[in-house]
């Protein structure tokens, strides 16, 4: 495969940065393979947000020859107080269901689960008792105020009241980089500042360092930080949603992650996302009910999942709709859809009948897997979510 495109598959949405574009094309130059990780923790259901967006990266990368790791961030997940803070309920969900959702993410979007490595972070730490010297490592390069402020890759404020144990989770984030030895690091905007510090500490570490042969000669390495757009959530509100257009006329760009990160899919509010095992009624329902103002395409939600997962997978969406309303049209580009819909041609409600049965369609395999063999999995969740 030739480097343009090894490139235009990587950097396609729903990548959204790279840190840095020069130091991959540096990297694909120079035949250095791409050793990719991506790390979840496991908090409940997946949504189109984690699935449908990730499955699409990964099955992209794949096709740039980069090799896969899928991080099970038990320990990470503990920490968080997810799932009631039960850390072997945790391992549980994550072999028994989030490593089947996400394996089932990716087939249905055109990747290969055989061809991703999935790894538990607990039994990754036993195997490899070095892993804590590498934390050490980081912490001994990072200040204190630098970790306070890096929390938010946990869903934390800054500044928020926490126990001490949450401030090791942004160097033990940043330590499975290096004690995984990926170059590629990838997740969403919000983990952007643990990837960060990975990339300002790479040659300062003593513990562990990323190397690569180049020119006939082992050299040390920064990684390269991959990430992908968040997926705003269904329920975006005005009132945030003119925030967010505030700010960006001031310029102020911090503020326009953070508060999409406040606006971004939640499994804990299940109205303002899709899970993937979500039933066609359900499916239906919440695209129905979803927020997408006429003419208005800056972070909207429906017009977003068109662009970051739909036209990036198959390229085109067809739009049924009566003769009376323009008959029937098949889009063959995101940017013919978006015209469309800012000039007033294509209606809201249309656009969400399109998207709402492309979803069907998609993630009938997802539905039939975990209405079947996988109905277990989903009932024990069910039971944790009501009494946790």
């Amino acid at each position: 495969m030739d480097i343009k495109k090894q490139l235009e598959l990587i950097t396609m949405p729903p990548t959204e940065e790279i840190l840095t574009l020069r130091d991959l094309e540096f990297f694909l130059e120079h035949g250095v393979q791409l050793r990719h990780y991506i790390g979840f923790e496991i908090s409940g259901f997946v949504h189109l947000g984690t699935g449908l967006v990730c499955g699409l990266k990964i099955a992209q990368l794949q096709k740039a020859k980069a090799k896969i790791k899928v991080f099970l961030a038990d320990y990470h997940s503990w920490i968080n107080d997810k799932l009631g803070g039960n850390l072997d309920v945790i391992r549980n969900v994550a072999k028994k269901y989030f490593a089947e959702a996400m394996k089932l993410s990716i087939k249905v979007m055109g990747g290969n689960p055989n061809a991703t490595e999935f790894i538990l972070a607990s039994e990754f730490y036993e195997e490899n008792p070095e892993y804590w010297a590498i934390v050490l490592d980081v912490a001994k390069n990072v200040t204190l105020s630098r970790v306070r402020r890096a929390i938010t890759i946990m869903g934390r404020k800054a500044g928020e009241k926490i126990d001490f144990a949450k401030l090791i989770y942004p160097c033990m984030q940043v330590a499975d980089i290096f004690a995984l030895n990926v170059n590629l690091p990838h997740g969403g905007m919000d983990q952007r500042k643990a990837h960060v510090i990975a990339r300002e500490i790479a040659k300062k570490l003593k513990k562990k360092q990323l190397k690569a042969r180049i020119d006939f000669e082992e050299q040390i390495i920064k990684p390269i930080a991959l990430h992908h757009s968040l997926l705003p959530g269904l329920k975006m509100s005005m009132a945030l949603y003119h925030r967010i257009i505030d700010a960006e006329k001031k310029g102020e760009k911090d503020k326009i992650r953070d508060l999409l990160i406040d606006a971004k899919m939640s499994k804990s509010i299940p109205e303002t996302c899709i899970f993937i095992h979500d039933t066609e009624e359900e499916i239906k329902r919440k695209i129905k009910a979803a927020f997408c103002p006429p003419r208005e395409i800056k972070w909207n939600p429906i017009i977003r999942i068109a662009e970051l997962i739909i036209f990036p997978s198959d390229g085109k969406l067809l739009v049924e709709r009566p003769q009376k309303y323009g008959g029937s049209i098949e889009y063959a580009s995101f940017d013919a859809l978006k015209k469309d819909f800012i000039e007033g041609k294509l209606h809201p409600l249309d656009l969400k009948n399109a998207v709402a049965e492309w979803l069907i369609k998609k993630l009938k395999p997802v539905r039939d897997y975990f209405s079947g063999p996988g109905k277990s999995a989903i009932e024990e969740l069910q039971q944790l979510r009501i009494t946790r």
